[in-house]
């Protein structure tokens, strides 16, 4: 079994998907159970292979028995076992949610869940480019249908640009990879990597121009200035337990623009080593301003939300453009909170929502909340995390990244952010006053269940969990960092033979 935990991920997600598809197998119940048990099990896969992974050692499962450089390859390092279970932690809390009603607004929702999952998955462990394309396909496919989930003209709206977009995107990756597998003769990200320190100088150019193709891909994907405006409405219009799980949709951005650019373009790639990394870093200023402006204009609690998400987007490619392995790891602490935390809140909103009668989450006066001493106690605990406040992990998160700024990076990184927190402290401020303080009439709304209080409580005490567990969590992150910024030991795991040669 060991053997085979790598490919776990996504076989065990598969495999629920196709039984829940299946003839839609069994009623309600028996769906919401293979869906939660599934689920709960990639859980405790997850942190199998986080154990496996902290050894340092870079380890691949090839599909078919076909070797690298010429097969399917799955890796498995810090990074990918790290998302896979931050992946897996998410979901558990947005499925048991889903299973108090929200599943039965629509068709196949826990079906479709599964894939997302197997798609996302996918896309952490792969080791190539191509099959990074199609597990990029895999997982927005399942969310065409997760965002339409239920119906409504919001979210047709919000679902046609999502899927304009990403049909865009998706289009330019097949490019921009059929341009690199012409320029370096093939799709395997280690071998691609050892190939570009002996590529001939004529075919420089055709290699930086699928390098920066990629980064407008992955710039979408995780809704990077100036590609960042689907991502308000969508995530605002999805359904709460959909929007929970698309929290990690533009981690998968970040992390690929990670992994590709680290590993591909890492400093043995000569002069095309760092390729993206002034791109980034601007871009991630003007996305932190942009995010900034709109979580002050969001009159909504679920498009304030949205824009939270973004100002974790442009925190976390700032820590890629600074370039030193102290800000990857500050980004990937930062990351693990900013993930459950978003997804955490937007569970919260969909409860306040429910019991606001027709006011709903828009930050207008409305009805009193039913259960609001502990609506507002949870609202307080995720506002607080998510503005950087101390002392819970936004504020270890910032600090961390702060400290990671470098000369001429400091002048341009510390106001932004910090006023960009500032930003996000007022709005949260206002929504909470609006939500809990400024009601009339009776309470309305039926009494929560336990299954959606277990979803957002399951994600926001992360948030407390990740200050007592800072230590083990940073040397974690520390490690992962470091594994990142020496390339050469994934090449040599995938071909030992190029690691003979020289």
């Amino acid at each position: 079994m060991m053997a085979h935990l790598i490919v776990l991920p996504i076989v065990l997600p598969l495999v629920a998907g196709i039984l829940l598809l299946y003839r839609r197998l069994g009623g309600t119940h028996l769906k919401r159970l293979i869906g939660v048990v599934s689920t709960a099990l990639l859980v405790a896969v997850g942190i199998a292979l986080v154990s496996k992974a902290a050894s340092g050692e870079v380890t691949y499962y090839a599909l078919g028995d076909w070797q690298p450089p010429f097969g399917i390859v799955l890796v498995l390092d810090r990074l990918s076992a790290l998302m896979v279970l931050l992946t897996a932690v998410l979901a558990l809390g947005a499925v048991v949610f889903a299973c108090d009603g929200d599943d039965e607004r629509g068709s196949n929702f826990h079906g479709l869940f599964q894939w997302q999952l197997m798609g996302i998955n996918g896309a952490f462990l792969t080791g190539d480019l191509f099959n990074l394309f199609v597990f990029f396909e895999v997982l927005l496919l399942a969310s065409y249908a997760l965002l339409l989930h239920g119906g409504g003209k919001a979210r047709i709206q919000a679902g046609v640009h999502y899927v304009v977009l990403n049909l865009a995107g998706s289009a330019l990756f097949l490019i921009a990879v059929g341009v690199l597998y012409g320029a370096t003769g093939t799709l395997n990200m280690a071998d691609m990597a050892a190939r570009l320190a002996e590529l001939p100088a004529e075919r420089a150019g055709l290699v930086t121009a699928g390098g920066l193709m990629l980064l407008v891909v992955f710039g979408l994907k995780a809704a990077m200035l100036p590609l960042y405006f689907w991502l308000p409405r969508t995530y605002a219009a999805a359904p709460a337990p959909v929007a929970a799980l698309f929290a990690i949709m533009t981690k998968v951005g970040i992390y690929a623009i990670l992994r590709v650019y680290s590993l591909i373009f890492g400093d043995a790639a000569g002069p095309l080593a760092n390729l993206e990394q002034a791109w980034v870093w601007w871009l991630s200023l003007a996305t932190l301003v942009a995010a900034g402006v709109g979580v002050l204009a969001a009159r909504d609690l679920r498009l304030l939300v949205a824009y939270l998400v973004l100002v974790s987007v442009g925190t976390l490619l700032a820590g890629i453009g600074m370039g030193s392995p102290r800000a990857v790891s500050a980004l990937l602490y930062y990351l693990i909170h900013t993930t459950l935390i978003t997804g955490g809140l937007f569970l919260l909103a969909e409860l306040i929502g429910q019991q606001r009668g027709k006011a709903g989450t828009r930050l207008v006066r409305g009805r009193p909340l039913q259960q609001g001493g502990w609506l507002a106690g949870l609202f307080f605990l995720g506002a607080v995390s998510v503005a950087g406040l101390p002392p819970l992990s936004g504020a270890i998160g910032k600090a961390l990244l702060l400290a990671a700024a470098e000369g001429g990076q400091r002048p341009w990184l510390w106001p932004v952010l910090l006023l960009t927190g500032l930003c996000s402290l007022i709005a949260l401020s206002r929504a909470g006053s609006t939500l809990f303080w400024r009601s009339q009439g009776e309470p309305a709304g039926e009494s929560l269940t336990w299954r959606k209080w277990f979803g957002v409580t399951w994600l926001l005490a992360a948030s407390p969990l990740l200050v007592i567990l800072a230590g083990p969590v940073s040397d974690y992150t520390n490690a992962t960092a470091d594994q990142l910024a020496a390339p050469q030991l994934m090449i040599d795991a995938l071909l030992p033979s190029a690691g003979e040669a020289r």
